[in-house]
C-alpha cells in the first residue's frame, strides 16, 4: 500500500533563511537527506537516542539539547524468564545557555557526510551525577557508541558497541509540520546489526549476532506541550530481518506519519495513522497496534517491564511509560509479502511532555 506522502530524493534544508520551515522539506526519505539548519533559541529540541537490544539485555544512550536544558543518559536493562535482573539508569542534567554555539551536528551524529559530525558529552571519567556518551563514525559507515557512568550502587557501567549500516539498508526520515514555526524532523533507523560489549561491575554482557540497533534522531521546534506514542522492534522472524517503526498522537492532522516497516533492508512507508489500543493506567497490560481499514499491521505487544519516568525540572515536566516486551501478529510489505511476527523484542511507549 503506497503512502500519500511525498518522497524526497535529494538533499534539502529543513529551514529557510528566516528560520521557518522550508516547505520543500516536508516529506519522507529512505535515507537521511535533510540538513537541520535550525537557528535561534527557544523551544528547540535536538537529540540522538540509540537503543541496542538482545534477547536478554539492552542498552540505551541519549544526548539531548533543549535550549535551556541539556539531558544526557545511559540505561541498561537485563532480564531472564523470571523477570528483570538489572535495571540502571543514570541521567545528567545541566542548564543550557541562550545563544550559545550549537553543539549538536546538523545531521545524524556519527554518520559522516557533510553534516553528521562526531559527538561527545560529559567527562572522560564521570562521577556520580555525570554521564559520558560518545557517538562516532566508523570507516565502514557504521556508528561507534560508547558510554561510561556509575550506577546508583557505584558499579562502573561501560558501553562499547558498533552499530553497522549494511549497504543499501533503508531507513525512515520524515518532517512533521505543525505549522511554519513548529515542526519536527526525525530519522528512525531499525534492524541495524550491532556487536560489542557492556560491562557492569565485574560482569560482561555480549552483543553479538542477535543484537540490533535502533536510532531516533530528532531536530525541530516544538509546541509548549505534546503527547506521543512510539513503538519499535528489530530482529529475525519468519525467515526475514524485520524492523518495526510506529508512532502516534503527535502527528495527527499534520499529513505526515513516522510509521514504517523495514524488511530485509527495504522500507515500506505507512502513511496512515495507526490505531493504538492500550490502557495508560495499566501500561503492562497488552497493547494492540493496527492499521485501520487494512491488514498491513496487525500486532499485539506484550510488555514485561515498564521504564517509568516522572520528571519535574523547572520548565520541564515529563511523564514516560516506556514498556519493553515482545510483538506478535503479522505485517505486510508494500509488495504484498506477509510476514508472521513471533516474539520480536522491542518497546512501546506513552509520553506526555511540557516544557
Amino acid at each position: 500500500m503506497a503512502t500519500h506522502e511525498r518522497e524526497i530524493t535529494e538533499a534539502v534544508d529543513l529551514c529557510g533563511p528566516d528560520g521557518r520551515l522550508n516547505p520543500a522539506a516536508v516529506g519522507w526519505s529512505r535515507t537521511p537527506l535533510h540538513r537541520a539548519n535550525l537557528r535561534g533559541w527557544g523551544r528547540t529540541k535536538r537529540f540522538e537516542y540509540w537503543c541496542v537490544t538482545t534477547p536478554t539485555h539492552l542498552v540505551a544512550l541519549t544526548v539531548s539539547d533543549l535550549d535551556f536544558l541539556t539531558l544526557d543518559a545511559v540505561h541498561f536493562l537485563a532480564w531472564d524468564d523470571h523477570g528483570v535482573l538489572e535495571d540502571h539508569e543514570r541521567t545528567a542534567l545541566a542548564p543550557g545557555l541562550p545563544l550559545r554555539p550549537t553543539a549538536m551536528p546538523e545531521g545524524i551524529a556519527g554518520s559522516g557526510g557533510r553534516y553528521g559530525a562526531d559527538l561527545a558529552v560529559g567527562p572522560e571519567r564521570p562521577g556520580r551525577r555525570q554521564v559520558r556518551v560518545a557517538i562516532r563514525q566508523e570507516k565502514d559507515g557504521g556508528t561507534r557508541l560508547s558510554a561510561r557512568a556509575l550506577t546508583a550502587d557505584l558499579r562502573p557501567l561501560e558501553v562499547d558497541l558498533l552499530v553497522a549500516l549494511p549497504e543499501g539498508h533503508e531507513t525512515m526520515s520524515v518532517v512533521v509540520p505543525w505549522d511554519g514555526k513548529r515542526f519536527q524532523y526525525t530519522s528512525k533507523h531499525t534492524a541495524r546489526p550491532a556487536t560489542g560489549i557492556v560491562r557492569l561491575g565485574g560482569r560482561t554482557y555480549a552483543f553479538d549476532e542477535d543484537a540490533w540497533g535502533v536510532l531516533d534522531h530528532g531536530r525541530g521546534r516544538w509546541p509548549r506541550s505534546l503527547g506521543w506514542n512510539w513503538g519499535a522492534a528489530s530482529g529475525r522472524t519468519d525467515g526475514h530481518v524485520v524492523g518495526l517503526q510506529f508512532g502516534g498522537q503527535w502527528t495527527v492532522g499534520t499529513g505526515s506519519t513516522e510509521n514504517a516497516l523495514c524488511v530485509d533492508g527495504r522500507l515500506s512507508k505507512i502513511g496512515d495513522e495507526l490505531d493504538w489500543q492500550y490502557d495508560p493506567a495499566a501500561p503492562l497490560a497488552p497493547w494492540r497496534i493496527t492499521t485501520p481499514g487494512s491488514d498491513q499491521v496487525e500486532l499485539t505487544f506484550t510488555p514485561f517491564h515498564d521504564r517509568r519516568v516522572r520528571t519535574e525540572a523547572g520548565l520541564l515536566a515529563n511523564r514516560t511509560d516506556q514498556c519493553f516486551g515482545h510483538y506478535r501478529g503479522s505485517i505486510r510489505t508494500d509488495d504484498g509479502l506477509r510476514i508472521a511476527v513471533d516474539g520480536l523484542l522491542g518497546w512501546a511507549e506513552d509520553v506526555r511532555m511540557r516544557w
